[in-house]
């Protein structure tokens, strides 16, 4: 692998020590070429011409395929969205519940997901338990065993979804998806399974978790380094069997080219039942420029691999500093490395203290601490500038 030709493409690594992958990626600048490329080819072809749908078309169909590729599931199966809460709330109000359903939803969850399962469930009469995860900082093996335990106890006759991220984005441990799937395929309600991926889509291999959850919604602008704006959920047989559409479109109908207040058929059979209207295609060209990059740096194993190394680096390295507590027990099985630094200096005060230094990371609310995230294109350098600069806090 060659992480540096990524590094070299991407202008906002040239100036700074960067860690926020996990908030967004930079941009390559292929990528960014790719999308002015796009953008001028349909002026050329005019915005709003006949010429210019198929190009559309072949835009739309090529990053599906791509997506799915990526999530292992058939194209129909993955639909194409702004972002991870539009990917996650779109199917979500869909779902077929019942008055008095119950929503099991983890500790670990991002606040936009959260909020949308709470006003859900006070419009549709639901109840909220809560599945705690945040405490499972150890071995993988042990999380896994953990997690699933935990929903065994957590389950209820009347639980109809399962709210659980792939890779939490606080404490960076990963779930264990395609096995809480299974076991929830064996209660008698068969919940649905909501996987918000933020975190893992562009990371860690992501084929089994996806082909396995009800709901897996992902973005392109973190971790895959593409452009903020596109991404996509991929859904499960049931979902576009029985989920309903919510917010709709023209995207979402079969035939958009006339209204039709009699009709009992209206929205595609697949996916796209889920997708709303009118996007920016351009930024379509950009994530498939990113994601194709990344394929050159190496296969999805190998590039968690190299993560894996550099955040396994950076985790050892704060274990040895004075007043510096990682939140994982053992080394990440990820890139995200949340830490804690004793004193009364608050975590922002840190972050604009380091960032005063060209060093960027972040600091998180539930549990409070500090998050630094590594990818391929970060160096052995950037880890001991980084490790530099907390020790001297």
């Amino acid at each position: 692998m060659d992480t540096n030709e990524l590094r070299s493409l991407c202008p906002a690594l040239q100036n700074k020590t960067y860690f926020n992958y996990g908030g967004q990626g930079p941009l390559p600048s292929p990528s960014l070429e790719a999308i002015t490329a796009s953008w001028l080819r349909i002026q050329e072809l005019g915005p709003f011409t006949a010429d210019v749908w198929p190009f559309i078309a072949s835009e739309v169909n090529s990053t599906r395929r791509l997506l799915a590729q990526c999530c292992g599931v058939p194209a129909h199966r993955l639909a194409l969205t702004e972002n991870v809460t539009s990917g996650c709330v779109l199917p979500l109000w869909g779902l077929p519940f019942a008055e008095d359903d119950r929503l099991l939803i983890s500790d670990c969850e991002h606040p936009g997901v959260v909020s949308a399962c709470v006003e859900l469930a006070r419009r549709q009469n639901l109840a909220i338990d809560l599945l705690k995860v945040k405490h499972l900082r150890g071995d993988q093996a042990h999380c896994d065993a953990a997690v699933i335990e935990a929903i065994a106890h957590a389950l209820t006759p009347r639980t109809r979804l399962v709210v659980l991220s792939h890779l939490l984005w606080n404490t960076g441990q990963v779930m264990p998806i395609a096995a809480v799937a299974e076991q929830l395929n064996q209660h008698p309600q068969q919940p649905f399974l909501l996987v918000d991926a933020a975190q893992s889509f562009g990371q860690i291999p992501v084929e089994e978790a996806a082909a396995a959850a009800d709901i897996y919604a992902f973005t392109g602008h973190k971790w895959a380094c593409g452009p903020e704006g596109l991404g996509g959920v991929a859904l499960s047989e049931r979902v576009v069997a029985e989920a309903a559409p919510t917010v709709i479109g023209w995207r979402s109908l079969r035939d958009e080219s006339k209204a039709d207040l009699n009709g009992s058929d209206l929205f595609h059979h697949d996916s796209r039942r889920f997708e709303v209207a009118t996007s920016c295609v351009p930024l379509m060209a950009g994530l498939r420029c990113s994601l194709e990059l990344l394929e050159r740096q190496g296969s999805a194993d190998q590039r968690w691999d190299s993560i894996r190394k550099l955040s396994g680096n950076l985790w050892q390295a704060l274990q040895g500093l004075n007043h510096v507590t990682p939140l994982l027990e053992t080394a990440p099985a990820s890139g995200l490395v949340s830490f804690q630094i004793n004193g009364d200096v608050s975590p922002a005060e840190h972050v604009k203290q380091l960032g005063g230094q060209g060093l960027w990371i972040r600091d998180l609310a539930d549990p409070s601490c500090l998050r630094a995230c590594t990818h391929i294109s970060t160096t052995t350098d950037d880890i001991n500038t980084l490790v530099a600069a907390i020790s001297a806090l």
